[in-house]
């Protein structure tokens, strides 16, 4: 059965802790927007208080939260246990982005490793958290963090990844515009 709660509770904290992978879901405005769900691992995110999370995003192929929060701040995080006991928890909230060149950049930063890649810092003030049950959610186990991103972004350097993200990260698939894309029209 579905439980609805008003902030995250020590309990859901601590279920947020255990899990190695947490799914992060936007959409535009528009109806024929798409909307993104993105898997998110590597030890990335923090609850920063009982109505606020944070998590460090790493370059990737695209930048579709990041345009979406920009376009209408809405934002769902989604957290299943693979192993017993069986649950499902989301988030619901209204996001922001936190760019390296912002000034409240280094005190949210300081609370994640640092990691090679780091693009922004995707910020939530939670609004609604649900509980359920997740029993239809199959059974895994676990084996490790794949390394193959971080391992990239070493390998490009940092101008290389500013590169990419120039040209890979500015703009979403349905043309939105991202901060980053912003920086380079600045």
């Amino acid at each position: 059965m579905a439980k609805l709660f008003d902030s995250i509770t020590e309990e859901l904290q601590e279920f947020i802790a255990a899990q190695n992978l947490f799914f992060v879901g936007t959409a535009p405005l528009s109806a024929t927007g798409h909307v993104n769900l993105s898997p998110k691992g590597l030890d990335c995110l923090r609850i920063l208080s009982p109505h606020k999370v944070a998590y460090l995003d790493l370059t990737g192929s695209g930048n579709e939260t990041s345009a979406h929060l920009q376009e209408n701040g809405r934002i769902t995080f989604m957290f299943c246990a693979f192993t017993e006991p069986a649950r499902i928890l989301r988030l619901y909230g209204q996001g922001h982005v936190i760019l390296p060149s912002y000034p409240d950049w280094d005190s949210v930063y300081s609370v994640f490793p640092p990691l090679p890649g780091t693009r922004q810092i995707i910020v939530a003030d939670i609004e609604i958290v649900q509980s359920s049950c997740g029993f239809g959610v199959p059974l895994y186990e676990y084996q490790g963090q794949r390394q193959t991103l971080v391992n990239w972004a070493a390998k490009k350097g940092e101008q290389g990844v500013r590169e990419y993200q120039q040209q890979k990260n500015s703009i979403s698939i349905d043309g939105l515009p991202t901060p980053l894309g912003q920086l380079s029209d600045g």
